[in-house]
C-alpha cells in the first residue's frame, strides 16, 4: 500500500510547490491535497490566531485521518500554536510547515536572515524560531516583501521572484549564515535569490518533505515491527 501524505493547505499558491518538491524528493508518496483558502483571509482579518480558527485547523487533521492519511503537512505557516494542539493528539505525524526548516538552518550558524511575503506569519514564525533556538545563541531578523504575494496571485511568477531576490541584495541581508524563505509559495525564488546571495538558502518544502518522510517511514516500519512480533 502506498504511503499517504494529506497535504493541509490555507493558500492555492502552496499547492505546486508542496506537490513539487514531493515529485523530486518522494516521488513514491501519494499526495493529496486539503485547501481551504478562507483561513489565511480570516487569520489576517482576525489579526490572532483564533480558537474558531484553530478549530479548523483540527477539523482539517480530523478529515485527513478519515482519507487515510498516514501523515500530515501543514503548508501555511501562520498557524502554528493551532497544529502543535494537533500533533500533541495524532496517532500519526504532523508537521508544522517550517520546524524542518529551522533545524537545517541552525545547523548552518547563529545569524538567520527570513524574507516572507505573509505578514501575518512573521511573528508565529519568529516565536517558533526562538523556541528551537533556545539556549543556542542564534538569532532571526525578518524581511517582509510588500506586494510579492500579491504579484504571484495575479500570475505574474517573474515578479514575485524579482521581489524578493531585490530584497536579499540589500547590504543588510548579506550578514547572515543562512536565509530562509518563510512561506512555501516562495520556493520558486530559491534559484533568483541563491543567485544574489553569498549563503545558503533554504525553503520550507524541501526540507519540510525531507523531514516527514523520515517521520513516517520511521512510524511505519515501528508499526510493522510490532505487528510481526505480535503474529
Amino acid at each position: 500500500m502506498k504511503t499517504r501524505i494529506a497535504l493541509i493547505h490555507a493558500l492555492t499558491l502552496s499547492i505546486a510547490p508542496s506537490v513539487e518538491a514531493f515529485r523530486k524528493l518522494w516521488p513514491e508518496a501519494e499526495c493529496v491535497n486539503l485547501l481551504d483558502d478562507s483561513l489565511s483571509v480570516d487569520r489576517q482579518r482576525a489579526g490572532e490566531l483564533t480558537p474558531a480558527i484553530a478549530a479548523r485547523i483540527a477539523a482539517l487533521a480530523s478529515h485527513a485521518r478519515a482519507c487515510g492519511a498516514h501523515g500530515i503537512l501543514y503548508t501555511c505557516s501562520a498557524f502554528g500554536a493551532a497544529i502543535e494542539a494537533v500533533a500533541c493528539l495524532s496517532a500519526i505525524p504532523v508537521l508544522k510547515p517550517n520546524e524542518a526548516m529551522f533545524t537545517e538552518a541552525l545547523s548552518l550558524g547563529k545569524r538567520i536572515g527570513m524574507f516572507a511575503t505573509f505578514e501575518p506569519s512573521v511573528a508565529s514564525m519568529e516565536a517558533e524560531f526562538r523556541d528551537e533556538a533556545e539556549g543556542s545563541g542564534a538569532t532571526i531578523t525578518s524581511f517582509y516583501v510588500p506586494e510579492a504575494m500579491a504579484a504571484l496571485q495575479r500570475g505574474d511568477a517573474s515578479a514575485h521572484d524579482a521581489l524578493i531576490a531585490e530584497a536579499a541584495q540589500r547590504p543588510e541581508a548579506q550578514e547572515f549564515d543562512a536565509l530562509m524563505l518563510a512561506q512555501f509559495s516562495m520556493a520558486r525564488a530559491l534559484d533568483a535569490v541563491r543567485a544574489v546571495s553569498a549563503c545558503p538558502v533554504l525553503t520550507s518544502p524541501h526540507s519540510a518533505v525531507l523531514r516527514i518522510k523520515a517521520r513516517v517511514t520511521g512510524a511505519r516500519s515501528g508499526s510493522s515491527s510490532a505487528g510481526a512480533r505480535r503474529g
